[in-house]
C-alpha cells in the first residue's frame, strides 16, 4: 500500500482538468499516442459535446519515480456546480487532490466550494496554475490569490499547461512526494465505498469502489449495506483505459465490481459494500439517500 496514491482534480468549470488529465495518461504511457484523443477520461456523448465532465472517471497509471514503481489512481470529477454530491464522494475516495486553477481567470466560485470539501475530508492539496501558456495568463497575480486562499507557499505552486505539456512531471513528482499512501487493514472485514457507477448493456451496472479496509476476491458473496442487497462478486478489477480483471483486490486500491445488476437505483453512490459472512462494523459514513 505504501506505493498507492489516490487522488483527484478539482477546478471550476473549464479550467483544463481534463486536458490535464490526459497529459497525465500520456506521461505514465497509460495511453498511447495511436488511442489519444481529447478528453480521454470524457466517454459520456454529452461530454464532449458540451466540454464539460459529468460523470466522475477512475483511471490507473503506472509510474516509476526514482527507481521506484507506484501506482497513481486518478479520479476525474465534475467541476459544475450540479454535480457536487459526486465530487463529494470522488474526494472521499481520495488522499488528496490537485487544485486546477486557470493562470488567466484566476480562483472562482467552484473552486472554492470544492476546495473546502476536499479540505473537509483532510486531503492534501496540490496547487497547479494551468494555462500558463495562454497570451492572458498572469502567473503571478493569480498565484498570489492561490497564496491567500491556501496560505501555501510560491514554491508549492506548480506551473502548468495541459495543452502543451509544460509542468506534468512536476505534478507526478508532487503527487508521491506529498500525497499519504491509503491507510487500511487488508486483514480486517471488507469495508469499499460505492462513488460511481455506469451501465453496460451487456453486463448491467458497473459498480466503481474504493477498498477501505478488507480484500474483495472474485465470486464473494457482498452485501450493499445501505441498500441491504446482496449480489455475488462476478467479476472485479481495475480501471486502465480498457477494465483489467482480477482474483483479489485489498485495501487502498480503486476498481470496479460487476455482479449482474440490472436496475440502477440498487447502485448508491456513496453506499458500503462489505462481505455476507464477515460484515464490517460500521458503513462508511456520508452516505445519503438521493
Amino acid at each position: 500500500m505504501k506505493n498507492i496514491r489516490n487522488f483527484c482534480i478539482i477546478a471550476h468549470i473549464d479550467h483544463g482538468k481534463s486536458t490535464l488529465a490526459d497529459r497525465l495518461l500520456q506521461t505514465t504511457n497509460t495511453v498511447s499516442e495511436r488511442e489519444m484523443q481529447d478528453q480521454l477520461l470524457d466517454d459520456m456523448d454529452l461530454e464532449r459535446e458540451r466540454g464539460i465532465t459529468i460523470k466522475s472517471h477512475a483511471i490507473q497509471m503506472n509510474y516509476t519515480y526514482k527507481g521506484e514503481p507506484y501506482i497513481l489512481n486518478l479520479i476525474d470529477t465534475p467541476g459544475h456546480v450540479d454535480f457536487s454530491y459526486e465530487v463529494s464522494r470522488s474526494i472521499a475516495a481520495c488522499e488528496g487532490a490537485l487544485l486546477i486553477v486557470d493562470a488567466s481567470q484566476g480562483v472562482e466560485a467552484q473552486t472554492i466550494s470544492n476546495l473546502y470539501l476536499a479540505l473537509g475530508h483532510d486531503l492534501e492539496i496540490i496547487p497547479v496554475l494551468n494555462k500558463i501558456d495562454l497570451p492572458g495568463a498572469d502567473p503571478e497575480v493569480v498565484a498570489d490569490e492561490v497564496i491567500d486562499l491556501l496560505g501555501c507557499k510560491r514554491e508549492d505552486i506548480v506551473l502548468a499547461s495541459g495543452k502543451e505539456g509544460i509542468g506534468i512531471e512536476d505534478i507526478l513528482a508532487k503527487v508521491i512526494e506529498n500525497i499519504p499512501p491509503p491507510k487500511g487493514d487488508p486483514e480486517a472485514p471488507l469495508q469499499a465505498m460505492i462513488f460511481d457507477s455506469q451501465f453496460n448493456s451487456f453486463r448491467g451496472i458497473e459498480v466503481i469502489f474504493r477498498i477501505f479496509n478488507g480484500t474483495l476476491s472474485k465470486g464473494d458473496k457482498i452485501k450493499f449495506v445501505n441498500t441491504g442487497k446482496e449480489y455475488f462478486a462476478d467479476e472485479i478489477g481495475i480501471l486502465g483505459i480498457n477494465q483489467i480483471p482480477q482474483q483479489t483486490m485489498s485495501a487502498g486500491n480503486v476498481g470496479y465490481l460487476i455482479s449482474g445488476i440490472k436496475v440502477a437505483k440498487e447502485v448508491a453512490v456513496g453506499d458500503t459494500v462489505t462481505h455476507v459472512k464477515n460484515p464490517c462494523a460500521e458503513a462508511i459514513k456520508g452516505f445519503e439517500k438521493r
